[in-house]
């Protein structure tokens, strides 16, 4: 028999649960949900990592946790600290009994694991923080550094070496420098002017806010939550991934319409496991990072990693914020998921440190994963997909205003990008193959590179059986009725140059590839005889159609059909809560049209001898444009909306 549960602020933990006699915390609810039951929250804030302590037993018979309708609840992994003491200027300082902490001090954990990269001359920042009325602060290295702080109006992003905006210039002034101590902990803060003790002023303290300490808890669903100021770790697909919330290792959770922000590292997990590995590659020194995360692949299918009984979840209508790392973040735990129709910002803008597993959403082994009408912008990389891009879906997504919008690496396919808006000036890089780009509007630079130093896996068609691996030679791709606007590619990097592939404008970064499948092979027939070495340096097919081109973007030498016009643009605007593309094409736009795409329009993808499907193998149907407009048959304007036509225009996308 079901029940609610529930749990209010004036509540006890001693009462029976009823809405007469709630509980006091969310934690003694969880201990006594049964499958079918729902946890009702009532209003307020809740300081506590709530850690379910058993699951749901199918998709109809959940464990729900929810806040109640129309009340605004707070679940929060900080404490709120009083007894500052003014230390001279600005500076305050408070001397916090290190009992508070338990057995983990967010101030003497360092962000650390593979693939961080440490700046030269900087310390390695630690998983504290500290919150004035809900602002963030900045780390610093000594005490003389808090006292010396100021204003910093713009910051250097690590990947493209360009100079972007601060995103709170005020913000930056306010940094914190930890002692830690064999009793207590001494935070030392600059305020700038405002007294800590008559303001909301918070610290870290746990590693999670809803997070399970067991794995295979199944079938939870947590709706409706402002979750909040959590010390997470750095989460690299060769460790354990604890985010601010998460499953933890399991199946079928729901994360809904939560508003998820400050997590010090990354705000939902739907990753990896320890006993898979856990930062072997920093700890033992012994091997590279990329041999232990191939490891982990074959370590986790023997302890269990298929559809049966990993991934499966959704990810909805959450507005995920103002977090250190990544705002969804996973690594074989993700395999089969959903995440969509969620607003994603400000991930990773502080900088406050650097590593290269970071972005609004970081997948490793996105298998079968829809990732569907989402809003991400301000990121330092919108999205990011590594290792097994197999079966991914990236559709009707708004990517604007990030240092870069989309980056797939080192995989093989297939995977399909449609009817999405990347307006930021580095779009889409490409370090893969197998891809099927269809429908998109890409106003910033197309970046392709091959990879001949790492094999990564490919799987079965909808299955985590490895099939077998490969290096990636590039190619194999296909671009059909796309709209590029043309942009400087020196504008999408800066001081670095170009590193790697050179960025494009466009596609004629694949000139040189061959156009055809018959083309490839006759490519290869040309080499000299051997059984392995004649594919090694030929890249393999582009196939490309009927996309346009504007404002000096070029098209690969090799389509057919392209439309090249002079003129034209493009940009993403926000009015308040709402998005807006804004154009302004050519009158010879109106004349070029492509058809509907699906599935069986697509070239097989070569490696994985596979097609692109839907997730249950029926041939993949693009038909709907960014807004909702069916596209069931006829001819449409390139690009992402149905029905953008030349002259100026504004469709709103959000």
């Amino acid at each position: 028999m079901t029940s609610e549960l529930h749990v209010a602020t004036t509540g006890s933990d001693d009462a029976d649960g009823s809405a007469e006699r709630p509980f006091r915390t969310i934690n003694r609810a969880a201990a006594l949900a049964r499958p079918g039951d729902t946890v009702v929250v009532h209003a307020g804030e809740y300081r506590e990592w709530v850690k379910p302590q058993r699951g749901g037993l199918s998709d109809t018979r959940r464990i729900t946790y929810q806040a109640a309708p129309g009340e605004h609840v707070v679940i929060k992994g900080s404490e709120r600290i009083t007894g500052w003491t003014a230390d001279g200027g600005t500076v305050w300082k408070a001397a916090i009994p290190n009992a508070i902490f338990g057995d983990f001090n967010p101030y003497a954990e360092e962000i650390f694991g593979d693939w961080v990269v440490d700046r030269p001359g900087e310390k390695r920042k630690h998983l504290g923080d500290v919150y004035l009325d809900g602002l963030s602060f900045y780390e610093v290295s000594s005490r003389d550094e808090v006292g010396a702080a100021a204003e910093r109006t713009e910051v250097v992003d690590d990947w493209t070496g360009t100079t972007v905006a601060t995103p709170n210039p005020a913000q930056t002034a306010l940094v914190w420098f930890a002692e830690v101590g064999a009793d207590e902990t001494t935070i030392w803060a600059n305020f700038q002017g405002a007294d800590p003790n008559e303001r909301t002023t918070e610290i870290n303290v746990r590693r999670s806010v809803f997070y399970p300490e067991k794995n295979h808890l199944d079938w939870i669903t947590v709706r409706g939550f402002e979750l909040a100021q959590a010390a997470t770790p750095w989460t690299p697909p060769t460790a354990d991934q604890p985010g601010l919330i998460g499953p933890n290792w399991a199946k079928g959770w729901i994360i809904e319409d939560n508003d998820i922000h400050d997590a010090k590292c990354s705000a939902i997990s739907i990753g990896k496991e320890e006993s898979t590995g856990h930062n072997f590659a920093s700890l033992r020194g012994d091997k590279p990072g990329y041999q232990y995360q191939l490891e982990s692949v074959f370590s986790a299918q023997q302890i269990g990693w298929d559809k049966e009984h990993i991934g499966s979840h959704v990810i909805r209508r959450n507005t995920i914020h103002d977090c250190g790392q990544n705002g969804v973040v996973g690594h074989l735990g993700c395999v089969f998921s959903t995440i969509e129709d969620n607003h994603i910002h400000h991930i990773a803008t502080k900088r406050e440190y650097y590593g290269y597993e970071i972005g609004g959403i970081k997948l490793h082994a996105a298998i079968d994963v829809t990732i569907r009408h989402n809003r991400i912008h301000h990121c330092s990389l919108g999205t990011w997909l590594d290792w097994q891009t197999q079966g991914t879906r990236i559709s009707r997504n708004v990517f604007y205003a990030n240092s870069r919008d989309l980056f797939v690496e080192v995989s093989h396919g297939p995977y399909l990008v449609e009817h999405n808006v990347l307006a930021s000036p580095a779009a889409i890089e490409s370090f893969s193959q197998g891809g099927a780009y269809v429908n998109n509007l890409i106003a910033g630079t197309v970046r392709i590179e091959d990879v001949m130093d790492r094999a990564t896996p490919y799987h079965r068609p909808h299955s985590t059986q490895v099939a077998g691996y490969a290096f990636i030679v590039g190619g194999d791709d296909r671009w059909v009725g796309n709209l590029f606007v043309g942009i400087d590619p020196a504008t999408a990097y800066g001081k670095y140059g170009q590193p790697g592939g050179q960025p494009h404008s466009g596609l004629d970064g694949y000139d040189e590839f061959p156009a055809s499948w018959a083309e490839y092979l006759q490519r290869i027939a040309d080499q000299p005889p051997g059984d392995h070495a004649r594919f090694i340096g030929v890249k393999q097919a582009v196939y490309a159609r009927d996309n346009v081109y504007t404002a000096g973007a070029k098209a690969f030498a090799g389509e057919a059909g392209a439309t090249v016009l002079a003129g034209g643009a493009a940009r993403v605007v926000e009015e308040g809560a709402e998005v807006y593309l804004v154009t302004d094409l050519p009158a010879e736009f109106d004349q070029a049209r492509v058809g509907v795409v699906g599935g069986r329009d697509l070239e097989r993808v070569r490696f994985v001898d596979a097609e692109f499907e839907e997730n249950d193998g029926t041939p993949a149907v693009l038909g709907v444009d960014l807004t909702g407009v069916p596209k069931e048959s006829g001819s449409f304007a390139p690009g992402p909306i149905a029905g953008l036509a030349a002259g100026r225009s504004r469709t709103r996308l959000w």
